[in-house]
């Protein structure tokens, strides 16, 4: 048979996955690969880019999908476990989970405006195959939900990092933005430099110097106006008067307001803009392929 479209694909994966374990994404694979009775060399097939297996892609992007609604997590690097919302799913749609029935879930939709920021209209029309678009438009569409669907998933690897790995990974970001190019840009959690993890000179000598926080928390947290207080004694104490707070969660409306009122100038990265900066700067990313268009020269035609 036909290798199924990853829509297709998007029920079957959750119910293999009732059992409520972790699995991982090579064994949900080969078992997608048995219930729909795709043979060996359908599973060998390649994209027409070449590269990455047809059937593998389609498995992978609708757990991508899956996970985008909170139907299903993934624990670890390379694993999917179904939650309660994935249960209550599978009793709610017994016939067929597909792209109609994620919007209807608010992490879909906010991923969905993601993805729309980059190019509204051509996403929209990709995603429901409502009518032909331009190859420029499906490029730029596909193009804008795999950075939306990259910053998630670089998120999750960066929740698994320890506080070390977090802290290198923010410092590493900012060196990728140009800064600390004339002076250097280091590291000071390790020698016990209580409130501030790292230290940017923008010049050889460190007379103008940035201070840097990096914390860790859970998607669905916020960090509140205490720890922006607190950051901001940190600056006092160093005499400095510019830090950035990076975060793999969000800020109160209070932690913003206290940023905004302090005397030091503080930056606030929240877990979406760190996703879209490590994107941006190439930090922790590979390009995985590029695309060629081309047009008609009408000048080269006119001068013949």
């Amino acid at each position: 048979m036909a290798i199924p479209a990853f829509q297709d694909l998007m029920r079957p994966i959750l119910a293999h996955l009732d059992d409520g374990e972790e699995h991982r994404f090579r064994d949900v694979i080969d078992a997608m690969g048995d219930e729909f009775g795709v043979s060996a060399e359908e599973r060998a097939e390649l994209l027409p880019s070449g590269g990455a297996r047809l059937f593998d892609k389609r498995c992978g992007w609708a757990m991508t999908h899956l996970a985008q609604a909170g139907i299903l997590v993934r624990p670890r690097r390379g694993y999917s476990q179904i939650t309660e919302t994935g249960r209550k799913v599978l009793i709610d749609y017994p016939e067929r989970v597909d792209l109609r029935v994620l919007r209807n879930f608010e992490g879909y939709e906010q991923f969905r405006s993601r993805v729309r920021k980059e190019k509204p209209e051509p996403v929209e029309k990709a995603s429901d195959n409502e009518e032909t678009i331009t190859p420029d438009e499906m490029i730029e569409a596909a193009g804008g939900e795999n950075r939306a669907v990259i910053q998630d998933e670089l998120l999750t690897h960066a929740l698994n990092l320890s506080p070390t790995g977090f802290e290198n990974l923010d410092v590493g970001l900012l060196e990728n933005m140009g800064y600390g190019q004339a002076g250097n840009v280091e590291r000071t959690s390790v020698s016990g430099d209580a409130g501030v993890d790292g230290i940017i000179s923008q010049d050889p000598l460190g007379l103008d110097r940035i201070y840097v926080q990096a914390k860790r928390y859970a998607l669905d947290r916020a960090v509140d106006r205490p720890r922006i207080r607190e950051f901001a004694g940190a600056l006092l104490g160093k005499q400095g008067d510019r830090g950035v707070f990076i975060t793999t969660a969000k800020f109160t409306k209070g932690a913003i307001a206290e940023a905004e009122k302090i005397n030091a100038r503080i930056e606030l990265i929240d877990g979406q803009r760190l996703g879209e900066l490590l994107v941006k700067y190439r930090v922790g990313v590979q390009t995985q392929k590029t695309v060629e268009l081309f047009r008609v020269d009408g000048d080269y035609f006119d001068n013949l």
